[in-house]
C-alpha cells in the first residue's frame, strides 16, 4: 500500500525522535515471517520497552540522519525492521537474538551503539549486558564484598576459639 507524503513525514518524524533517545539500535531482515510471528515479536519487544518499526529503506535512510545512528544507513538494504532500546543499551539485541533462536527468517543484519556502527557478531556481547536491576545488583554485590569479608576477618578469632575449645572438649570425653 503507498503511503501519501503527509503520511511519510509523520512516520519519519516518529522514528527520528525515537532514534534521537535510543542508546541501541538493531536492523534485522524479516522476510519469511508471517503476521502471528510479526506480531509476536512486536508483543515480545513491548514487554522490554523496544520500539520495533518495520520502514522502507529510504524512510529509514531519513529518519535516522542526524541521529546515532547515521552510521546504519549503508546497511539499510532488502525488507528491514529497525529496533530501538531506549532504557536498557542491551534490550533491542536481546529481543532480535531470542526472538531469531526460533525463527530463522529474522536475521540481523547491522547493529549500533552509542553513535558506533558494531560488527553483528557483536550482537551477543550487547545482548548479554545486564539489565539495570542485574547492574545494580552487582554493583551492590561489589560495594558489600569489603564489607563482609572485614565482618568475617572480626569474626574469625571467636570462631577459632571456640573450635578449639570444642575440640579439646572432645579430646576431653
Amino acid at each position: 500500500m503507498a503511503l501519501d507524503r503527509q503520511t511519510k513525514e509523520a512516520l519519519v518524524a516518529e522514528v527520528s525522535e525515537v532514534a534521537s533517545l535510543a542508546q541501541s539500535s538493531v536492523a534485522a531482515e524479516y522476510r519469511g515471517l508471517s503476521v502471528a510471528e510479526m506480531t509476536e515479536l512486536r508483543s515480545e519487544a513491548r514487554k522490554t520497552g523496544v520500539y520495533i518499526k518495520v520502514i522502507k529503506n529510504t524512510l529509514a535512510k531519513l529518519a535516522v540522519k542526524g541521529t546515532n545512528f547515521e552510521c546504519m544507513q549503508e546497511t539499510f538494504k532488502g525488507p528491514l525492521l529497525l529496533a530501538f532500546s531506549n532504557e536498557d543499551p542491551g534490550a533491542s539485541a536481546r529481543v532480535i537474538r531470542e526472538f531469531s533462536k526460533d525463527h530463522e527468517n529474522l536475521v540481523p543484519v547491522s547493529l549500533s551503539f552509542d553513535g558506533q556502527l558494531l560488527d553483528i557478531a557483536d550482537l551477543k556481547r550487547l545482548a548479554d549486558l545486564p539489565d539495570l536491576e542485574g547492574a545494580r545488583s552487582m554493583l551492590l554485590g561489589i560495594l558489600g564484598a569489603p564489607i563482609s569479608q572485614f565482618v568475617r576477618i572480626l569474626a574469625e578469632p571467636s570462631s577459632k576459639t571456640v573450635r578449639i575449645l570444642h575440640s579439646y572438649s572432645q579430646q576431653q570425653s
